[in-house]
């Protein structure tokens, strides 16, 4: 084993050399390691460095030298570090992988990489946050994009999702005033990574195509648990094309093969402040413990010929394809193996563009589509500075690049030809066009006429209250509550008495009562109106029909000296076996030892974590050196998780911790007294993971 190999295999990223993954061959080949064994210091250019601790002077204590360019060179390099931020979607982290179809999808497009069935394609994702600057936190009520990169045989497709099924406008032309309307107030800059404040909710209000997507903001899916536990929709219309040149509408969705889970309100504001990182330690952990992420990908699919017949426009992309009427056909699996080895160089100088695609996937006259096919690129040609953005690795292809593009900042690429233009004789016309039936890449042939227009593409464009009205009725009574409360917290930041009036008057057209129950906590009338005339519901829309697992839920093992060794040591192997995660809670770091003399090594303090992090707890107790401070401490997490519903095992030992009255009926509370079930009973519980009938 390398020195490089080792150091790569240390930090968990799975880097292994000669790896069969032809992406991370590719990338093999601008690795570079500074540190180790007989490794000197340099300059940029090569040269060794004596002194890289003091600046040049004029005298012992005098002025520094304008001739010491090392210090220049090193000053001004770190001087231009950071690149322009992105202006949405700047807070995120990736990872690494490969998908894998399940079934081959030849009948509808001719697509390379949804043909033969056991074929895997190396992939990049990315999630993010789209509100908040590259600084906030993770765990902010927000919409996340889901983007992946796969590295095809026929070049590079990116499949760009976020983290809900619709997208907030109908039109491109009103991203920017969106985006200007949930950032933070020009004028003082801020609240920053929230709309609780004035500008937004009055955009809402005035812009009421946006209802939906509110909808699913105000949501459980506005607050996901972990990005493994997150679904993704491209929000846009797509098309197939077959070899036959027959085009097929479609719409793609990322499912999470662990369910999808979210964190109450309460938890994500906290979370916010005490771990900023939450998202990313979370993806990190589980891809390190080999806990792989995995997504399965899912595509709902429409005739040419049936466009017209839903009550829903399916270019509009605030509108879902409900998949009662549309099915869901999941046609691979995604799984997420490795981390990146730097998080600017990859994560950071990623670059998407729904404009990124293969032969067999084209566009449609979806309005939103058509600007994002445009901006994209442009941004990163500013935010990356150059237009060479896919010679940076991680957006290079795995194929064989041959341009007549030259030049251009950051251009690492020697090319070597004397002619770059077509068409020429003095290169045979190469680099050649390749026909569409070799490969190239053609446009479905759609026939296109009519006036230059600015009007909405159908009737059904103005209905914007029909959906939002689905998805409401789609929700159990929890989720219908905690809407509501999300909804009273981002209100309650609004200044403006008119403007919470007018949201409670426009979201009566999704519920009379909900916007009743809103108008009450915010002090503004109730609504006059009443809601759209819409009984049907969408089962797959809400998080209680979502699978649950305790794999890679996280359990806080609270305890300390003297517990039952036996019974403990039994419940935390049977916990590990679950694939369940641990970290064991005491008052300082070091070994803890049962009443048997079994030792267990405490990973975290009551110092430095929080009971939000942790989905569940198992309360094993103990003697403490500071009895009165360890008790303070566990009760603190106790009273969180509880009230949270989250599900608390307790060992013999730690009964005590557990306050036992006519006012709460302990649901969700596993005892290890008397119970010889009790590991696959607290299992059980850490899988349901909440108890909506707590008192």
């Amino acid at each position: 084993m390398d020195e490089h190999e080792s150091d790569n295999k240390s930090r968990g990223h799975g880097y292994k050399k000669g790896h069969e993954d032809s992406k991370e061959e590719l990338l093999e080949q601008y690795y570079a390691q500074n540190t180790g064994p007989g490794k000197k210091l340099t300059d940029d250019a090569g040269f060794k460095i004596s002194n890289d601790r003091w600046s040049l002077r004029a005298g012992k204590r005098g002025p520094t030298l304008f001739q010491d360019f090392h210090f220049y060179r090193k000053q001004s390099h770190f001087s231009r570090e950071r690149i322009p931020e992105k202006v949405v979607h700047a807070r995120g982290d990736g990872a690494y992988g490969e998908f894998e179809l399940y079934k081959s999808m030849k009948h509808v497009t001719k697509a390379h990489f949804l043909q033969e069935p056991g074929s895997k394609t190396p992939v990049f994702v990315r999630f993010s946050n789209f509100i908040g600057s590259k600084g906030s936190k993770d765990t902010a009520i927000d919409i996340r994009g889901f983007a992946t990169k796969f590295y095809t045989q026929e070049g590079n497709y990116d499949n760009l999702a976020l983290s809900f099924a619709i997208f907030a406008i109908m039109d491109a032309m009103k991203f920017a005033d969106f985006t200007h309307a949930v950032k933070p107030n020009p004028r003082t800059g801020v609240p920053q990574a929230t709309i609780a404040h004035d500008n937004t909710w009055d955009y809402v209000a005035n812009n009421q195509e946006i209802a939906h997507f509110i909808m699913w903001l105000m949501s459980a899916r506005g607050r996901p648990r972990s990005w493994r536990m997150m679904g993704g929709w491209p929000v846009n219309t797509f098309r197939f094309i077959n070899e036959q040149g027959k085009s097929t509408f479609v719409r793609f969705k990322w499912e999470p093969v662990l369910g999808v889970h979210s964190l109450l309100l309460d938890e994500a504001n906290i979370i916010g402040g005490v771990d900023p990182d939450f998202h990313r330690r979370d993806l990190h952990e589980a891809i390190e413990c080999g806990a792989y992420p995995e997504y399965e990908l899912g595509v709902q699919l429409i005739d040419e010929e049936d466009q017209y017949n839903y009550d829903f426009d399916i270019l509009d992309d605030t509108k879902l394809w409900p998949e009662e009427v549309i099915p869901v056909d999941y046609i691979g699996k995604m799984t997420l193996n490795r981390l990146v080895d730097n998080h600017f160089a990859e994560e950071e100088q990623s670059s998407f563009d729904p404009a990124t695609v293969v032969p067999g996937i084209d566009f449609t006259d979806d309005p939103v589509l058509q600007g994002r096919s445009f901006a994209y690129r442009d941004t990163d040609y500013h935010r990356l500075g150059t237009a060479n953005i896919n010679n940076i690795p991680v957006n290079q292809p795995i194929v064989e690049k041959n341009t007549n593009q030259r030049q251009g900042v950051a251009r690492h690429r020697i090319d070597v030809d004397s002619v770059n233009y077509h068409e020429n004789s003095l290169a045979g016309n190469t680099p050649a066009e390749t026909p569409p039936d070799e490969g190239g890449y053609a446009h479905y042939p759609e026939k296109v006429d009519g006036h230059k227009t600015r009007e909405r593409p159908g009737e059904s464009f103005y209905d914007f209250f029909s959906q939002p009205r689905l998805y409401w009725n789609s929700l159990s009574p929890v989720e219908k509550q905690h809407t509501v409360e999300t909804f009273n917290f981002h209100l309650s930041y609004v200044q403006s008495k008119s403007v919470r009036q007018q949201v409670v008057d426009m979201f009566a057209n999704v519920d009379k009562g909900m916007a009743t129950a809103i108008a009450e906590h915010i002090n503004v009338n109730p609504p006059k109106g009443s809601n759209v005339p819409v009984s049907a519901s969408s089962p797959a829309l809400s998080e209680a029909n979502t699978p649950h697992y305790a794999y890679t839920q996280k359990v806080g093992v609270l305890i300390a000296n003297g517990f039952h060794g036996e019974e403990v040591r039994s419940t935390l192997d049977f916990l590990q076996h679950c694939g369940v995660f641990m970290d064991i809670i005491s008052e300082r770091f070091g070994m803890v030892t049962g009443s048997d003399g079994t030792t267990i090594e405490v990973t975290d303090t009551f110092t430095a974590t929080y009971p939000v992090l942790y989905d569940s707890l198992y309360v094993v107790g103990g003697k403490a050196d500071n009895e009165a401070k360890f008790m303070q401490d566990v009760m603190e997490f106790v009273n969180m998780a509880y009230k949270h519903y989250k599900p608390i095992g307790v060992a013999t030992t730690g009964q005590s911790c557990i306050p036992m009255s006519k006012k709460n009926n302990l649901a969700g509370v596993v005892f290890a007294a008397n119970n010889t079930d009790f590991g696959e009973d607290f299992v059980a519980a850490i899988a349901q993971q909440r108890f909506w009938n707590r008192t």
